[in-house]
């Protein structure tokens, strides 16, 4: 007898609770000293839209736990890749702040940049889907400032309470370690679920911006809002932006997947080798600046860590730029024990009381205290000022240097007073003189309920192409989902960013898309919880589209293929002029060239010359290259019955990746063509009857300047 849809739903309901039984079922969620609490999601602030207080017991004893849970690697950002290189100021800032590297174009300012994935392992893949970590560490002559943020300008969260919680959702599950580097599973999406000002962030996640082809090739954001003060005390709201020379570009995700399987060090790799061969990467410095009297004239707050400005409503002004020019000597005396840290700032750039960001203030120094062992990571060399330092500061485990005198105390006459606190017109740092009168709150402003609106403009604001990007990302990730009612959650609170979008999503689960919100409160939380007291809301934004936030409306640098990696498939017997021609405007274009063929060494063209070989079939794969090209040839035929050929070509294609091909070239591509596979000829393949074709050498190159054949795709 078929079950009826209801039984089904009863069926799974029964087979969540035993799934998700849990050692403290019907208890008080408690301190470790036992104490109940009464709110575990805002901290303790001077004012609901004031900044962190220091005695908040409960928020420091979380985050000091949390910061200590992984001993040596880090908790998040474990996975790492980092440069050396510079900043070079276009234009002097002194209007907005009195930092001395913004001010000062002549100064070539040091900088330390290290990228990462936030949710796995050291030994994770580059390619999991994933926030990446974008910090860099500026060695200032005014001491060392750390700009610590991500290649995505919004954050899951709105107050560090929520950090540990949603690291613990995120991470393999404890139970049994699984999934690493992965966000695809239910601790994750259970979170997510009861967590409405997630859904931003979630656009974001979900979106191409999650699987980056390079590290140098993404976007990287401040993500908080930050001040700038100048000379005469006056502060201005900022925001950060990195805009990469190269565009941004992605993968897609069964690409992705398949990159992770050939090569893991994919990311790690391709920076090193651009650097190591002098393709330098560069990014331009961008600001968005904000008169302190608008502070209030959005459409959402500026405290808000999960809102981000429209460029429409704030352009970004290109303030300088950034070049990575030497890799690190030692990786894990330099990538592996950087210290970044959001309170590392310098004279002229100052806080905001975002609190997540008044978390972080005190998260990353507990942190580096139980990675590295002492107070004195600042004294390694990879983070060591090149300002020079004084301080009272002597002792601690691995102290190195050796300070001379009896005086270790201020103030003191025995020194001579020194060392002597500086003036403020002599460079010394004065927090800006923000006035705070108001109560000592657990509460979180109704300017911060508005969690949809932004989700949709971001939505919105993708063409057809992300936007099925974006469905498929969420079919997968809730399709590993084993709990319905987690899924069934999710599904609602996709219903309030986009119904077709939901709805989407929901005929890929095999499910419908429920038509109420399900509210929190018989789901472990509790009645008196501030999601509750605050139902989410939503708010008319004045900006509806915004074309920045789209990857192929907006890559940055229009039709570059410098650096980008390009496949020629080859045998022996191919035609060598062929080969030259293409390779030649190619490398004219900036791009590099791979040689492959049946196996190593070198090859015999049928003109009898001999041609070094790059790779094999047996090693590489379409995955790890921008484009493919078949030369003519005789031989060339005979690749017809390799199948890891016929393969590298239809990954290719179904990647929608531009392949050319010439002569006896083209017959093979054609052999490859399968129209039950639904590979058919289209404007992504380019063939030519000619050998040596310059101008169809040209036409290639322009080609793959648009970086996909994205029309190759069947629309959702």
């Amino acid at each position: 007898m078929k079950k009826t849809n209801k039984a089904i739903e009863e069926s799974a309901k029964q087979q969540d609770l035993e799934l998700n039984k849990s050692y403290a079922d019907n208890e008080f969620l408690t301190t470790n000293q036992g104490v109940k609490i009464n709110d575990n999601n805002n901290s303790l602030k001077a004012g609901e839209r004031g900044p962190s207080l220091l005695e908040d017991f409960i928020l420091r004893e979380k985050i000091t736990h949390f910061d200590h849970e992984r001993i040596p690697e880090r908790i998040v950002h474990a996975r790492g890749s980092a440069a050396h290189g510079y900043f070079e100021l276009y234009d002097s800032m002194e209007k907005y702040t009195k930092a001395g590297f913004l001010n000062d174009t002549t100064i070539k300012t040091p900088v330390f940049v290290r990228f990462s994935t936030v949710a796995g392992s050291r030994g994770s893949t580059d390619l999991a889907r994933d926030v990446r970590g974008f910090s860099v560490k500026f060695y200032t002559q005014e001491g060392n400032y750390d700009l610590v943020g991500n290649n995505m300008p919004v954050f899951f969260i709105q107050d560090a309470m929520k950090f540990p919680d949603l690291v613990h959702a995120v991470k393999p599950e404890p139970h049994n370690e699984m999934p690493q580097a992965a966000s695809a599973h239910d601790t994750f999406w259970d979170f997510i679920s009861l967590m409405p000002e997630s859904m931003h962030m979630i656009m974001w996640v979900m979106s191409d911006r999650a699987i980056p082809r390079s590290l140098r090739m993404m976007e990287g954001f401040g993500v908080h809002t930050f001040r700038f003060i100048n000379a005469k005390n006056e502060s201005h709201f900022v925001k950060f932006h990195w805009k990469p020379k190269l565009g941004t570009h992605a993968v897609v995700w069964d690409e992705a997947q398949k990159i992770s399987g050939k090569n893991s060090d994919f990311h790690r790799q391709d920076l090193w080798e651009a650097i190591d061969s002098g393709n330098f990467p560069e990014w331009e410095l961008g600001v968005q600046i904000i008169p302190e009297s608008d502070e209030h004239k959005f459409d959402f707050d500026l405290l808000d860590p999960t809102k981000l400005v429209p460029e429409e409503l704030v352009p970004v002004t290109i303030i300088g730029k950034m070049v990575l020019d030497k890799n690190p000597d030692n990786f894990f005396a330099e990538t592996e024990q950087v210290a970044f840290h959001p309170g590392h700032v310098v004279p002229g750039i100052d806080f905001t009381n975002d609190p997540l960001l008044q978390g972080r203030l005190f998260s990353y120094t507990d942190t580096q205290l139980s990675r590295l062992g002492s107070p004195n990571f600042h004294e390694i060399p990879i983070n060591r000022t090149i300002a020079p330092m004084h301080n009272n500061q002597r002792d601690g485990h691995m102290r190195q240097e050796i300070a001379v005198g009896r005086v270790s105390y201020h103030p003191n006459s025995l020194g001579g007073g020194c060392p002597f606190q500086a003036k403020i017109d002599e460079g010394g740092f004065a927090s800006f003189n923000e006035r705070i009168d108001a109560h000592k709150v657990r509460e979180r402003s109704l300017s911060f309920s508005d969690h949809f609106s932004q989700a949709q403009l971001f939505y919105d604001s993708q063409t057809g192409i992300e936007q099925g990007h974006i469905i498929k990302a969420l079919r997968f990730e809730l399709g590993k989902v084993e709990t319905f009612a987690i899924r069934e959650r999710m599904l609602g609170l996709l219903s309030q960013v986009d119904k077709i979008l939901a709805s989407k999503v929901a005929k890929g689960l095999g499910m419908t898309v429920p038509q109420e919100l399900e509210r929190p409160i018989n789901h472990g939380v509790s009645a008196d919880d501030t999601h509750i007291k605050q139902e989410p809301k939503a708010v008319k934004q004045t900006v509806e589209v915004s074309d920045a936030l789209s990857m192929l409306k907006n890559p940055t640098v229009s039709n570059t293929i410098a650096t980008r990696q390009i496949a020629f498939l080859c045998a022996d017997g191919v035609n060598a002029a062929s080969v030259k021609s293409m390779k030649l405007a190619l490398k004219d274009a900036g791009a590099v060239v791979k040689i492959i063929a049946p196996h190593l060494g070198t090859i015999l063209s049928e003109e009898g010359i001999e041609i070094s070989v790059d790779q094999s079939y047996l090693i590489t794969a379409s995955v790890l290259f921008d484009g493919t090209f078949v030369p003519g040839g005789k031989g060339i035929l005979e690749l017809k019955e390799l199948k890891e050929v016929k393969e590298f070509i239809t990954d290719s294609y179904k990647h929608c990746k531009f392949i050319a091909a010439e002569s006896q070239g083209a017959e093979l591509l054609a052999a490859a063509l399968d129209k039950e596979n639904g590979i058919i000829k289209d404007a992504g393949l380019l063939t030519s009857e000619k050998t040596a074709d310059k101008d169809f050498a040209s036409s290639f190159v322009d080609a793959l300047g648009q970086h996909r054949y994205w029309e190759r795709e069947v629309q959702l």
